[in-house]
Parts: structure tokens; C-alpha cells; sequence
């Protein structure tokens, strides 16, 4: 009996250890697991990476919908090593590593979705020209727009946009594909979006009359015709591509008004490339996607990103799009440079101190948002320190039993 416990207590303990000893942001890893709760083992630089921002509506969902910032995936539902439903073979350039359902369960809360007429239904196409091929189409979007209803229903107090790029001609097509996927339920309608730049309604609003489900389309006429919001009435967009992610600048893409245009009261800043590549991302993703928040918000009339939309939204030097994504709702949630100072309940601008710059193995500091890529054999100090504590606990565990 005594011997018993004494196993249990040291399962216990070493159950412990292995949890407490996890590595953290910037900490070498190998794999998902030696990383700490909402962090990824990016496969760039074998470091604890987040994956996932602070949801804004923890600190405050009492402000308009407006004065959010929510992390968006470009081309959600392309996915990264995955085959047609078609059976065939994919040719199409791919963008996210994970489905749409682990997105949303790490915090994405902006899906870009392009929606194409193919094989008698709506589908989810990587395509050009209008048209959808075999090796372009990923799968139908009533795929998709039901694993979004299935979060939705088991998160009632998370709201999630959608972005389509329109490419549906067959009569009333997207109203039948969000029907048949039971998401016209959750529906924010067109007559409560304001026309002028005025704000949005109160998140808290949203969630209590369930219109949790903002959706935009390109295709200017289906706002009469379907009720689905023309994105460009209510939202100024930078450009995409190579030709958006120039230092310094931030032009609007052309179906947009210009960035600094009062009377949209939303922006969207794109930070991706023309030719998608995950390691890439793991640059891309990290001090240059801060630095193009901070131009397209001076040149967005002071206003803040609502949407942030990236590629291989995992990947990135430390802190990536949930970092920024977590500045940009710091400045608008509560007057700070990041969500993680704001304080409860306290006047706006009144911020905690932030913390200093973690240090380097080598002793120099680096940033705290956005620390240097380092190798598995460079382990921070508090990683090889977890570790040795680990296998003292492991090993004191094997000589008792």
C-alpha cells in the first residue's frame, strides 16, 4: 500500500514536471508537444512559436465591433498537402498548414474563402480565369461553412467573419450554399452595418441577438440581390501580394477606396505574398507584419487593422500574427501598445508596465515580441534547464519503483 502511493504521488509529481518544464516562446523545440499551452514548434527555427492571440473579448466586449482586431487566414481552406475531393491530384499553390476548425480553435476569427460554380455545386477553388479544374478544387463549400456552424454553435460567444472572393454566377448560389450548411441562422444583416464610417454595434450585442456571422462578398450586386454585404461599401483594404508588402507603403487595393476613407468604418491589411511559401512566412509573419501595422495605421487615418490576414498563420520568429494581432487590439481596447497590458476596469491609456526584453543565451537582449531565430542546439537557458529538472524527476522516479 505504501509503495503504491509512493508511485501514484511520483506520477503525480512527474506529471507536473513535464507541464511546468514546457518550453515558451522563443525556447528550442523539436516537436508541438515540448512547447507550452497555445505555442506551435515552428519548423523554421526549431523554436516555441504562438499560434494563437488574446481574445479581445476577455478584456472588454462592451466596445463596437469596429474597435476589434481579429486574426484572418488568406485562403483558409487551402491546405497544405491535401487532395481534391474530386479525387484528384492538387496543382494550385496552398497557404494554411491546418483545417479551418483548428483555425477557429486557435483564435482565427476572418476566413477568406474563394467560392467558385463547379460541378453542379458551390466549391472551394484555388483557380484563375472564373473557372474551377479538378486539380484547382479543394472541396465544396458547404464542407467549410459547416465546420464554421459547428463552432459556432459550440462557442455562443464567438463572432466570425467571412470574406468571399465571388466567382458564383448560378442564380441565388451562395444563398443555397448557406442555407444547406444551417449558417443563415447566425446571419448579421446588411441593415445594421453602418453606411458611413459610423461604429458597428456592441460585440456584446452581437453575440446576445446571435448574429454571429459577418459575411462579405466582391460581387457588388448580391448585396441587392442576396442581402450579402458588398465588402468595399464598408470595408478599405490594402493591397495583396508582393505589391502590399513594400516598407513604408500602404496602398489600397483597387475595388477599395483609399486606405485613409472615413466613411468605412473597417480596415483589412493583407500582409502576404503573390507566390505562397511557409518559410518565408516564418520571417514574413514576424517584425516586418508589425512594421506594415504600424504604416497602414498612420496611413489609414490613425485607425488600427480590424482584420489582419496572413499565409501559414503559425509560422513566424516568436510572437508572429497573434502578436500582432494582440498589439493592434491593445491600442484599441484600451489605449495600450498590447492587450497583454491593459488593465481591468481601469481609464483608457492606463497600461501595466511591460516586461523587459528576454535575454539571449549569449547574454545580449533581444525582442521580446519578436526574439532571433535559434537552433535546437542553442536552447535558451530556461529550456535546458526545464529539461535537466525533467530527467532529474524521471530518474529519481526509475530508481524508487
Amino acid at each position: 500500500m505504501e509503495f503504491s502511493s509512493r508511485l501514484i504521488f511520483l506520477a503525480i509529481l512527474l506529471y507536473s514536471a513535464l507541464l511546468t518544464g514546457a518550453a515558451q516562446v522563443g525556447d528550442g523545440c523539436s516537436r508541438d508537444g515540448d512547447c507550452g499551452a497555445g505555442l506551435h514548434c515552428d519548423s523554421c527555427g526549431a523554436i516555441c512559436t504562438r499560434v494563437k492571440p488574446t481574445e479581445p473579448e476577455s478584456v472588454d466586449k462592451g466596445l463596437p465591433f469596429n474597435r476589434y482586431s481579429w486574426l484572418t487566414t488568406h485562403n483558409s481552406f487551402a491546405l497544405a498537402g491535401s487532395k481534391s475531393a474530386t479525387g484528384s491530384d492538387l496543382i494550385t499553390p496552398t497557404n494554411q498548414q491546418d483545417t479551418v476548425t483548428s483555425q477557429l480553435q486557435n483564435g482565427v476569427r476572418g476566413l477568406m474563402l474563394d467560392m467558385y460554380d463547379f460541378l453542379n455545386d458551390i466549391w472551394l477553388c484555388h483557380s484563375f480565369g472564373g473557372n474551377c479544374y479538378n486539380f484547382t478544387a479543394f472541396q465544396p463549400a458547404k464542407n467549410v461553412l459547416e465546420e464554421i456552424k459547428n463552432f459556432l454553435e459550440s462557442n455562443p460567444s464567438e463572432v466570425i467573419t467571412i470574406f468571399i472572393e465571388d466567382y458564383v454566377t448560378s442564380p441565388q448560389g451562395l444563398t443555397k450554399v448557406f442555407n444547406a450548411s444551417g449558417l443563415s441562422k447566425y446571419w448579421f444583416p446588411v441593415s445594421e452595418m453602418p453606411k458611413n464610417g459610423g461604429d458597428w454595434p456592441l460585440l456584446s450585442d452581437i453575440i446576445s441577438k446571435n448574429q454571429r456571422l459577418l459575411v462579405f462578398t466582391s460581387k457588388k450586386k448580391k448585396e441587392a440581390s442576396e442581402g450579402i454585404a458588398y465588402e468595399w461599401n464598408y470595408v478599405v483594404e490594402n493591397q495583396y501580394g508582393d505589391d502590399g508588402m513594400k516598407s513604408g507603403s500602404c496602398p489600397n487595393r483597387a475595388e477599395s477606396s483609399p486606405m485613409n476613407t472615413s466613411s468605412k468604418s473597417l480596415v483589412l491589411v493583407n500582409y502576404f505574398p503573390d507566390n505562397p511559401n511557409s518559410t518565408a512566412a516564418c520571417a514574413e509573419n514576424s517584425a516586418p507584419l508589425v512594421s506594415m501595422l504600424d504604416t497602414c495605421h498612420a496611413l489609414s487615418g490613425n485607425r488600427w487593422a480590424n482584420f489582419i490576414a496572413v499565409d501559414f498563420y503559425k509560422e513566424s520568429d516568436s510572437g508572429g500574427a497573434p502578436e500582432a494581432t494582440d498589439i493592434a487590439n491593445g491600442h484599441m481596447v484600451c489605449g495600450c501598445d498590447n492587450i497583454a497590458y491593459c488593465i481591468e476596469n481601469a481609464t483608457f491609456g492606463t497600461c501595466k508596465a511591460a516586461p523587459p526584453p528576454k535575454a539571449s543565451v549569449g547574454g545580449n537582449p533581444s525582442s521580446n515580441q519578436f526574439p532571433q531565430h535559434r537552433s535546437d542546439a542553442c536552447l535558451t537557458i530556461s529550456s535546458v534547464s526545464s529539461f535537466f529538472f525533467k530527467l532529474t524527476v524521471i530518474h529519481s522516479f526509475l530508481l524508487i519503483i
